[in-house]
C-alpha cells in the first residue's frame, strides 16, 4: 500500500488537522495511483453492506480510497461490519475514519486499534503556547519563519481558530517578501480588521442579507482585509450551522457545547440563523465556499469578484433559492 496504511483512524476534535490527516491519506494513494476514487461518506448515512460493497476489490484492480467523516455515528451493524474488515482488510481499498474522540463509537476506535489500524492523533490546540507552535509549523512548512512577536501578534489579531490562523499565515507568506516575516508585515495585513471583518460578511450572508453582505465585503476588501479570512470565516460560519442543524433541538446550549466543540453563544446564534436553511442549501453553500477557497489561493483571476459570487449563492441557497 506504499505510504499509506491499509486503515487509518484519526481520533480527535481538531477539524483542519483531521482535514489535512484524510488529505495527506489521499495524496499518498494519488501519488502512486492518481486515477484512484475517492468515496467521502457520513458515519450516520452509511448503510449496512454499504461499506463491504465499497471495500470489495476491484476486477479490474483499480485503487480506492473509503473516508468515513463523523464515525461516531456508525450504527452498531456498520461498526461490527467495519471492525471485521479491518482485520483483513483489501489491497485495493484505503480506509480512513475520522473519530472526534470521547464515548460515542468507542467500540469502534477500540477495534480498530485492536485490528492494528493506524491512529492519528489531532486534539483541539488548547494553550497558547501551542498555537504559537503551530503558527511556527505553517510558516516552516511554507519555507519561510516568523518573529516570535509577530507570532503573538498574529495570533492576537487573529484568534484561536486554526482555519482562520492557517489562512492568514499562508496570505501573510504570500504577501510579503522577507524570508522572516516581522510585526510590521502582521500589522499592514491586519488593518482595517477592528473596522471589520469575515464574520461581518458571514453572519449577513447566512441570514440572507444580500445587499448588506456584499456591502461588508467590499468594505473589508477596501480596508485591507484578506480574501483568504473572508472566505475562511463563511466556511465556519456554514459549518456552524450544519453542526448545530443535526443535533437535537430540544437540548439547551450548555448541554450541547461540549459535544459540539462550540461556546454556548455561538450554538443560539447559529440556532438563530438556521432559520430558512435545508440540508440541500447548505450543502450547495458549503461547496460554494470551498470553490471561492481554490480561487482565491491562485485558483482564479479576480478574488473580489469570486467573493461576490460566492456570497450571492450563499443567500441563494438559504430557502432553497
Amino acid at each position: 500500500m506504499g505510504n499509506a496504511a491499509p486503515v487509518t483512524l484519526v481520533s480527535g476534535d481538531e477539524e483542519l488537522l483531521a482535514d489535512r490527516a484524510v488529505a495527506s491519506v489521499v495524496s499518498a494513494v494519488r501519488a502512486e495511483e492518481p486515477t484512484a476514487e475517492v468515496h467521502d461518506l457520513t458515519g450516520g448515512k452509511v448503510e449496512p453492506g454499504e461499506l463491504t460493497r465499497l471495500m470489495s476489490p476491484s476486477l479490474f484492480g483499480d485503487r480506492s480510497v473509503v473516508v468515513i467523516r463523523n464515525a461516531q455515528d456508525l450504527s452498531k451493524e456498520v461498526i461490527t461490519e467495519t471492525v471485521k474488515y479491518a482485520a483483513h482488510p483489501s489491497d485495493d481499498v484505503t480506509l480512513v475514519l475520522v473519530h472526534p474522540g470521547g464515548v460515542k463509537g468507542k467500540a469502534l476506535v477500540d477495534g480498530l486499534k485492536k485490528s492494528g489500524a493506524q491512529v492519528v492523533t489531532v486534539a483541539k490546540l488548547t494553550k497558547a503556547g501551542e498555537r504559537i507552535d503551530f503558527i511556527r509549523n505553517e510558516f516552516r512548512n511554507l519555507g519561510r519563519a516568523i518573529a516570535p512577536a509577530a507570532a503573538h501578534a498574529l495570533l492576537d489579531a487573529v484568534g484561536s481558530d486554526l482555519r482562520e490562523l492557517a489562512a492568514a499565515c499562508s496570505q501573510l507568506a504570500f504577501d510579503t517578501q522577507e524570508k522572516t516575516v516581522g510585526e510590521a508585515a502582521v500589522a499592514r495585513y491586519h488593518r482595517g480588521r477592528a473596522e471589520v471583518s469575515g464574520f461581518n460578511v458571514a453572519d449577513m450572508a447566512v441570514e440572507g442579507k444580500l445587499a448588506e453582505a456584499l456591502e461588508q465585503l467590499r468594505w473589508a476588501l477596501s480596508t485591507g482585509v484578506a480574501p483568504v479570512l473572508i472566505v475562511s470565516a463563511l466556511a465556519g460560519g456554514l459549518r456552524s450551522l450544519a453542526k448545530v442543524s443535526g443535533a437535537p433541538r430540544n437540548a439547551n446550549e450548555n448541554q450541547l457545547a461540549g459535544r459540539l466543540g462550540m461556546p454556548p453563544w455561538k450554538i443560539r446564534n447559529a440556532r438563530r440563523q438556521l432559520n430558512g436553511w435545508g440540508p440541500e442549501g447548505l450543502s450547495r453553500a458549503i461547496q460554494a465556499v470551498a470553490t471561492a477557497d481554490e480561487q482565491v489561493k491562485g485558483g482564479g483571476t479576480d478574488a473580489a469578484y469570486a467573493l461576490e459570487n460566492t456570497v450571492q449563492t450563499v443567500v441563494r441557497s438559504r430557502n432553497g433559492r
